[in-house]
This record gives structure tokens, C-alpha cells and sequence, in this order.
């Protein structure tokens, strides 16, 4: 078979790389109200602290500092309205004057010893979850230079008797030292979660997107169907009329040869409309059909792709030789679909599916003789990894680009009709053939997918 020029038809595209899914996540309102809870939070401090505690501050600075963030606050209340989100620069303009207006705070009351410099962490802990790399990098750099120079140069927390409020240097260096791996820790933390659930959603929008498809192909054929239906009887009346007229303008040679093809272009018509009713009422009401034939259907995208998909289907030893009614969903043949394209994608000449099934379990199993999955990726295999591969006359996969959704898609869909999925490596011969490759086991159960008369056991459904 030659080699056909193939696209990933039935798996959306969807930019997904890290580099792209940094941008316009923050509503403003979420910052600004963010950032009146933390002038209030700090006006009630700085209060406590000359009132109660009896500290000696610098209170027309401390009131300056909070006061400019209030001024700065009221600004973007006024500046933006309506639902529109911050661009990825302005989020950064204003995590980064509240990463500075704290570190000024905090030179003005005590530097590191006043416990609560661990607030430092939510600019950074914000950025790493809303903007790219490169901003939480700098937004952590301006931390670390602050925290850096409150060790040095602050202004002492003095009470009202003369007694200077200070830490031991010694701890001074270990707040500066927790601080410094909170702002990597937590930023690495928080980015990788984020990136890991954006990559999760996107994984599912795109699952559900191929599901819809799937489905309004399903509608399609029933859609067809009832047009077939439907445009019967009018086509029916118009072939009467033509015949009718075929007869009476035997003496008009013209006129009868217009009746005569307005005859046959019905008929033409009426055999279209029958072979699309058929493919319609087959579509919308054979719900299972034989398991080689749902494999068939999955696997007829890829058949003529330059590599050769052998399939082979037996019961296992001391069961029924019937093969069972399979469900015939779209979730399961899509779901399938991906599993062999993802096959043939990394098979060099050989793709082996092997079916077979018994009482309790009924098995799909599929082997190709390329390269195998990566080793460091095998305990990932079936989680959206969403990579970006640059596509290389040397590639083993050259018109494929990224690994990970395709089999995401396949494993969500085919555990949602109550399979289960196993990924691995072959490593030894295969009984349908030399397999080194890849290999995918889907198991589901005969009692919850089968019919119950299609594994050679009489259905009490339809006794008589």
C-alpha cells in the first residue's frame, strides 16, 4: 500500500504548550479587591501596633505607603470596568507595586523581624499561577533583592520605653533563607499545579469536542433517514405525472422526451434517497453489531496509510467461537480510532489487533513494530502531555504533532464506557506477528458491555 498524506482529522489541535496558556486569566476586580483587603488588613496592624502594643513607627510614612495603595487602588477602579481582563503586563504592573509597596511596609516596621514579611508570597504565588515565566522570574528577583537589603537596612520596631524589638541574626538569616525557598518553592508549586490542570481541561474540552462529533455524525444518519422518508411521496407523484405525460404527448417527439427524462431523474433521485435511508436507519438503529465489525469501522480511516493493520479475532479456549454484539457508540468507536491511529502514526510497515473475548472479559489488544513508547514517559502514557514535536524528514512520526491528547482522548472516552487501559512496551514476540513496539490492552466486562445473548448464552429477553 502506498504512503497517503494523513492529517489528525479526528483529535483537535489546540495550542497547548506552556509558552501559550500564560496570559489574560485575571479579572481586574479580582486584584483590586485582593488589594483592599490588604489595606485593610495593614492599616488594622499598623494600628494595633501604636495603639496596643505601644510601638513607636514612623506613622506618616506607614500612612503615605498604605495610603498609595489605596490612590493606586481607586485609579483602577475608575480606569477598568465592565468584565474585561488584565493583559499580562498590566497584572504584572500591579502584583509588581504590591510587591514593592510590601517591601516597603516592611522597611518601615522592622524589616525581617516582623512576622508578617511571609506575605511576600502571594505576588509571587499569584504570578505563578497567572502569568508566563518570565514575569513570576522577575517579580521573584525584585523579592529576593528586597528581602536582601530589609536584612541590612530597616527601621527598627522600638517601644515606647526605648526596648528595640529584634531577632537574633542568626534568625534574621533563616527568615531570609525560608523566604528564599518559599519564593522558589511555592512558585514552582503553584505554576506546575496550574499548568497541569489547565493542561487537564483543555485535554477534556478537546475529549468532549471529538465526542459531539462523533455524535452529530450518529444524528446525521437518522437526519437523512427521515429525509429519505419524507421526500418519498413527493418524488412518487412527480414519477405518476411524468409517465402520465410520457403517454399524452405521444404526438409532441420534444415535449415527451422532456417528460421521459423528468421520469428517469426521479428514479435517479428516488434510488439516492433509498441507499441514503439505508445509511441512515443503519446509522440510527444498529446500536451493537459484531465486535470485528466495530473494530473494522475504527480502524477504516487508517487502512490504506502505506502500513498493514492485521486483525485477528478468536474466543479464548473453552468458550462460545460466536463473536459478540459489541456496542456500536461513538464514544467507543472514537475512542478506538485514536488507539490505532496512534499506531499506524509509529508502526514502520505492521499493526497487529488482536480480539478476543470469553465469559467474563472482552479484549482488544493492539501492537505495532515501531519504536515503543519512551521509557520515561510510559507511567504517563494516557495523561494529556501536550508537547509540541518539530516535524523532521528523519521523524519517526513526521506529520504528527505532539503526543499525549490523542491517547487522552482515547482513554477518556473508552473508560467512560467502562473499560480498562493498559499501556506498554512489547518485548517479546507477539502471536500475531514480530512486536517490539508499543502495545494497548483495553479490557471491558462481558456482563457490563456485551449483550446479554451475544457470548453464546440465550437472552431471557426474548422468549416467547
Amino acid at each position: 500500500m502506498s504512503q497517503t498524506n494523513h492529517k489528525n482529522w479526528n483529535t483537535p489541535q489546540l495550542g497547548l504548550n506552556q509558552s501559550q496558556i500564560r496570559g489574560e486569566w485575571v479579572r481586574p476586580q479580582t486584584l483590586i479587591l485582593l488589594r483592599w483587603l490588604a489595606i485593610l488588613g495593614q492599616s488594622t496592624a499598623v494600628f494595633v501596633a501604636v495603639q496596643f502594643l505601644d510601638l513607636q513607627l514612623q506613622l506618616w510614612l506607614c500612612i503615605c505607603a498604605i495610603s498609595a495603595s489605596a490612590i493606586f487602588n481607586l485609579y483602577l477602579s475608575y480606569m477598568v470596568r465592565g468584565v474585561q481582563r488584565l493583559s499580562a503586563n498590566e497584572a504584572l504592573l500591579g502584583l509588581g507595586f504590591d510587591l514593592c509597596q510590601l517591601l516597603v511596609m516592611l522597611y518601615l516596621t522592622g524589616g525581617l523581624n516582623n512576622p508578617f514579611a511571609f506575605l511576600l508570597l502571594a505576588p509571587i504565588t499569584i504570578s505563578a499561577t497567572t502569568l508566563r515565566l518570565n514575569a513570576t522570574l522577575f517579580l521573584e528577583f525584585v523579592a529576593i533583592l528586597g528581602i536582601t537589603i530589609l536584612v541590612y537596612i530597616h527601621r527598627p520596631l522600638i517601644f515606647s520605653d526605648g526596648t528595640t524589638l529584634a531577632l537574633p541574626q542568626l534568625l534574621v538569616w533563616g527568615m531570609w533563607t525560608a523566604l528564599l525557598i518559599g519564593f522558589l518553592f511555592v512558585a514552582l508549586y503553584a505554576r506546575r499545579v496550574t499548568v497541569e490542570i489547565y493542561s487537564m481541561s483543555e485535554a477534556l474540552a478537546a475529549t468532549q469536542m471529538a465526542l459531539d462529533r462523533e455524535h452529530k455524525l450518529t444524528l446525521l444518519g437518522g437526519v437523512v433517514s427521515a429525509a429519505a422518508h419524507e421526500m418519498g411521496t413527493p418524488l412518487a407523484t412527480i414519477k405518476m405525472v411524468a409517465t402520465e405525460l410520457e403517454e399524452e404527448l405521444s404526438h409532441s417527439p420534444d415535449l415527451r422526451s422532456d417528460a421521459t427524462l423528468v421520469k428517469e431523474q426521479a428514479d435517479r433521485l428516488s434510488q439516492i434517497l433509498k441507499d441514503m435511508g439505508r445509511s441512515g436507519k443503519q446509522d440510527l438503529h444498529i446500536q451493537f453489531a459484531p465486535f470485528s465489525s466495530v473494530v473494522d469501522e475504527a480502524a477504516e480511516p487508517h487502512a490504506n496509510r502505506g502500513k498493514t493493520i492485521t486483525i485477528n479475532a478468536n474466543a479464548k479456549a473453552g468458550h462460545s467461537e460466536k463473536m459478540p454484539d459489541f456496542p456500536r457508540s461513538p464514544e467507543i468507536v472514537h475512542g478506538l480510532r485514536n488507539l490505532i491511529q496512534n499506531a499506524v502514526d509509529f508502526a514502520a510497515t505492521q499493526v497487529w489487533i488482536d480480539l478476543s473475548w470469553d465469559a467474563e472479559s472482552i479484549q482488544f489488544h493492539i501492537t505495532d513494530d515501531g519504536p515503543g513508547f519512551p521509557y520515561e514517559l510510559i507511567g504517563r502514557i494516557g495523561d494529556p502531555l501536550i508537547r509540541r514535536y518539530k516535524s523532521t524528514p528523519e521523524a519517526t512520526r513526521p506529520e504528527y504533532e505532539g503526543m499525549g491528547l490523542g491517547l487522552f482522548i482515547a482513554r477518556s472516552l473508552l473508560e467512560r464506557s467502562g473499560a480498562r487501559l493498559n499501556f506498554y512496551n512489547a518485548t517479546g514476540q507477539f502471536k500475531l506477528g514480530a512486536a517490539l513496539g508499543a502495545a494497548v490492552e483495553v479490557r471491558w466486562s462481558s456482563s457490563a458491555i456485551l449483550k446479554p445473548d451475544s457470548i453464546g448464552t440465550e437472552n431471557p429477553n426474548t422468549r416467547v
